[in-house]
């Protein structure tokens, strides 16, 4: 096996790696120390002649040239990685499936203290205060360090070497570990949990962690065949007692006599406010299942468990619930966090070509919002993902797409939870999607359908008043047509989908104020003129079609 340890700067990572690989008689790689072979210069000189983007360039090579993970049972490589190393989701994909990372875990305070004593020369650290420094290093990395297993590394070397040594011993002991942790968060709206095959183990853990007495899981037929099941049968084997509530498909589930009717089955079981509701499906079983959530007994907790990539990158995260009416939307709903989001990647392998492709409007949206990183993966990647190739879940773009989504999103929510500010940018595409969606009856068209025909008006508004620069919404339509969203004219009439932009929730004083485009992000609360909206609309719409 390959063990690999993780950590700031100063947490022992060369120490431990050097002693373990010899106790095993195994191969030693310090990344560091490859980089900068590779660079025929020292990291701080990298630094200084590339910058830290040039560095994290040649990191990714680094990570990349380990090659595939050794399956024997004893240790082969010990590899000790640099202290930023874990940030790039690509790289912990590489880094953590299927081998042993192991975080070695410090104090801020006692690595500043190791980190002023050593005549190593740390780029991020020096020439700024060293408690400070590490301290926002910790807080930043935190989620990505918690993926792997966590030692102690305060204390003396021998004992740390022991505690990582009875991890390397119980991994090789246990049975074979398919699944991979990527990202592990306790953030102020819900623990968030990312990996590849984890749905059953995190669920487990999150269960155990609430203290509740049974599992009751929340669904929909499809759902349930796809993953719902297979997590009952495998809670079952882990000793839980499962309730099940079963819910209609898609939209369908989001009525209030759905609700109704779910409520009764809970009050049947008796269910009480300390426990918690599992929610297993896509965006619309999240929205009724934690409206229901949130409304039984006047609230109880509940967890997310999307199983489709739009509510993976998107719906499940920020505590949105809610039900629609013939007038609209989700126009009845509640704020109500859930306990906990465990995203699974592996669940999305089966999903239909169409599903895929229409979430991609989601990721589209954030990219938008300002991540370009995620916005060259969709150039790249997004046509791949869209088509469910396995190379795209294979190379590690599928769990990319939704940490840099899901935790744009998280960033976003924690900091306005109840849409107050700013993260009413994340309506941008919405205000019109939601209107041809309702349009369309719920029914003909997908929910990321429907954004990716909002953000392509949202893009040409933008230019018509001058907000969006015509090179950025040119961008926009690009990336949009190459993974061949929002293109076919809608078969809808122009009145019905302004009646239902009338009745859009985000009205403030008989106006709707519009997401638009900027140069490097977007403005929210836009006035536009109704001759404007109206044209652009128009514009999506098939010739023909009567007004």
């Amino acid at each position: 096996m390959d063990v690999v340890l993780v950590g700031l700067p100063g947490s022992g990572k060369s120490v431990i790696a050097k002693r373990l690989s010899q106790r095993h008689r195994a191969e030693h790689v310090d990344l560091d120390g490859v980089i900068e072979r590779e660079a025929g210069a020292t990291i701080p000189q990298i630094f200084e002649g590339e910058g830290e983007a040039g560095f994290r360039t040649r990191e990714l090579a680094a990570v990349a040239g380990l090659g595939p993970a050794d399956a024997s049972p004893g240790v082969a490589r010990v590899i000790a990685t640099g202290g930023g190393t874990v940030i790039d989701p690509r790289n912990r994909w590489r880094l953590f499936r299927g081998r042993l990372p192991i975080w070695l875990d410090s104090r801020p305070e006692v690595l500043a203290q190791r980190l002023r004593r050593s005549a190593t020369v740390r780029p991020l650290v020096a020439g700024r205060d060293p408690i400070g420094t590490v301290r926002e290093l910790h807080a930043a990395r935190e989620p990505f360090y918690a993926a792997a297993e966590r030692v102690n590394g305060v204390a003396e070397v021998a004992t740390v070497l022991e505690m990582v040594e009875r991890l390397v011993r119980r991994r090789q002991g246990g049975p074979a570990r398919e699944s991979t942790v990527l990202l592990r968060a306790d953030t102020p709206i819900g623990r968030l949990v990312l990996g590849d095959g984890i749905a059953l183990r995190a669920l487990d853990r999150v269960l155990r962690a609430l203290g509740v007495p049974r599992a009751i899981l929340v669904s929909e037929p499809g759902a349930w065949e796809a993953a719902g099941k297979q997590l009952a049968t495998g809670l079952l084997a882990a000793g839980w007692t499962v309730e099940v509530v079963e819910l209609p498909q898609g939209e369908s589930a989001k009525r209030l006599s759905v609700i109704e009717d779910a409520a009764r089955r809970l009050a049947r079981a008796r269910v009480e406010r300390g426990e918690a509701l599992v929610a297993i499906g896509g965006g619309a079983l999240g929205d009724s299942a934690g409206f229901l959530a949130a409304t039984y007994l006047r609230g109880m907790s509940f967890v997310q468990v999307p199983t489709t990539l739009v509510a993976q990158l998107d719906s499940s995260i920020g505590g949105k619930t809610g039900v629609d009416l013939p007038e609209g939307k989700n126009l009845l709903g509640a704020f109500h966090q859930p306990a906990a989001i465990v995203l699974d990647v592996a669940l999305l392998r089966t999903l239909p070509s169409r599903h895929l492709r229409g979430a991609l409007a989601e990721a589209v949206k954030m990219a938008v919002l300002g991540d370009e990183r995620l916005w060259e993966l969709l150039e790249t990647d997004g046509p791949a993902i869209a088509r469910g190739d396995a190379s795209a879940w294979d190379a590690g773009a599928v769990a990319e797409l939704v940490e840099r989504s899901a935790w744009a999103k998280v960033g976003l929510v924690s900091a306005d939870e109840r849409e107050a500010g700013a993260r009413a940018a994340l309506n941008l595409g919405h205000s019109l999607g939601h209107a041809v969606e309702a349009a369309a009856g719920f029914s003909d068209l997908l929910h990321g359908e429907a954004v990716a025909y909002g953000l392509r008006a949202a893009a040409r508004i933008g230019v018509e008043v001058g907000r969006t620069p015509p090179e950025r919404a040119a961008r926009l339509e690009r990336t949009l047509d190459a993974l061949e969203l929002g293109v076919a004219p809608l078969p809808l009439r122009l009145s019905a989908v302004l009646e239902h932009l009338s009745a859009d929730k985000k009205h403030r004083g008989g106006r709707l104020g519009w997401v638009i485009a900027t140069a490097d992000g977007v403005e929210t609360g836009v006035d536009v003129p109704d001759d404007v909206v109206a044209r652009v609309a128009g514009g999506l719409l098939a010739s023909g079609v009567a007004a």
